[in-house]
């Protein structure tokens, strides 16, 4: 199997600092929070971030869902460092320097653009038991400018290199044209462009975007909550989630010389996935409930696993067994962590 070389995945999205905290139901109840939801922060979210910080047991990690599944495929590859590319926009401030550090620390090869009107994006990781809420402030990650950062010869060199791509949903909020640019060369030269449904909010408030990228989208990955959305707003009149993957597999594509993938996670529940004309599950790792710390960040490893073999040309069973793996690490430490070396055979 070839040894991917560096900028070989390439990854674009919201670079956010994670503030996670233990919240009782009534934090969540008092900001009108579901449990396992992802939204973006409102005028009335403000007090909840003020707030956050003042609980007792803060911590504060490197994250953005697409940059999280970025840095595990690198924890996974190892070597050589820099695989992994990382684009997005941060502030001039504190945060952004953590952001910069962590991502020098886990061997990625970060290009942020920066500015200063705003300052760089945070997420309120709400938890409680083994759900988590999340609330993001995006900020500086909305100032991304196409023309300002990918357009520039330097930059769009380090997409060329690539041969995998990866954004997740939450970028339709930011650069619609930005993906499309990337996922249009991704296309163009018979590469494997992947792309998330992030968060039922995309597939209702920001389907227009999503589906004019869906037509180069090689592998699209999801949760069962995302898959039933997409469905819906799609009218595939179905809940089951292997047909919902099946309809999913057969809308409109450009390359045809690749099939698109579907995955479709469902936490504790088998990974649903089309391989070829089949639709297949794949029992994930067992678990002691007890040993579940924090399921945030538990579909951005899966990815990243599944990515890390991928770049290695491995089969989709294979990668799937790798998304099993360091989701199954991550749920076991709070945020989206890692030890210092996979134990992944």
């Amino acid at each position: 199997m070839p040894t991917p070389s560096e900028n070989t995945l390439f990854g674009m999205g919201n670079p956010l600092l994670d503030i996670s905290a233990v919240v009782d139901k009534d934090f969540l109840d008092k900001f009108g929070l579901k449990l396992n939801d992802q939204i973006l922060a409102e005028e009335h979210h403000k007090a909840l971030f003020e707030e956050i910080v003042q609980k007792n047991k803060v911590e504060y990690h490197a994250g953005g869902s697409t940059q999280n599944s970025v840095k595990i495929a690198q924890w996974m590859i190892q070597e050589p460092h820099k695989v992994a590319t990382f684009f997005g926009c941060i502030g001039t401030d504190r945060f952004g320097e953590i952001l910069k550090k962590k991502a020098e620390e886990a061997h990625v090869d970060a290009h942020y653009y920066e500015q200063n009107e705003e300052p760089t994006g945070t997420c309120a990781a709400c938890i409680t038991g083994d759900n988590r809420s999340l609330v993001a402030n995006l900020a500086a990650a909305n100032c991304y400018k196409k023309e300002k950062h990918l357009d520039l010869d330097s930059n769009w060199e380090l997409v060329k290199k690539a041969k995998v791509y990866y954004i997740a949903g939450f970028f339709l909020t930011v650069s619609p044209e930005s993906i499309l640019k990337v996922a249009k060369h991704a296309s163009e030269n018979n590469k494997i462009f992947c792309m998330n449904l992030s968060a039922p909010f995309i597939s209702q408030f920001f389907k227009e975007p999503l589906m004019k990228v869906m037509p180069y989208v090689d592998i699209l990955f999801g949760n069962e909550t995302e898959a039933a959305t997409f469905a819906k707003e799609l009218g595939f009149e179905t809940d089951d989630i292997a047909e919902i993957a099946k309809k999913a597999q057969n809308l409109p594509k450009e390359n045809t010389k690749r099939q698109r993938m579907v995955v479709f996670t469902q936490g504790k529940d088998d990974t649903v996935a089309t391989v070829g004309e089949k639709v297949t599950r794949f029992p994930v790792l067992d678990i002691d409930q007890n040993d579940i710390v924090d399921t945030n960040g538990a579909g951005d490893a899966f990815v990243g696993g599944f990515l890390s073999s991928l770049v290695k040309e491995h089969a989709v069973e294979e990668c799937i067994r790798a998304g099993h793996y360091s989701a199954n690490v991550i749920i076991r430490r709070v945020g989206c962590t890692f030890p210092e070396k996979p134990d992944f055979q």
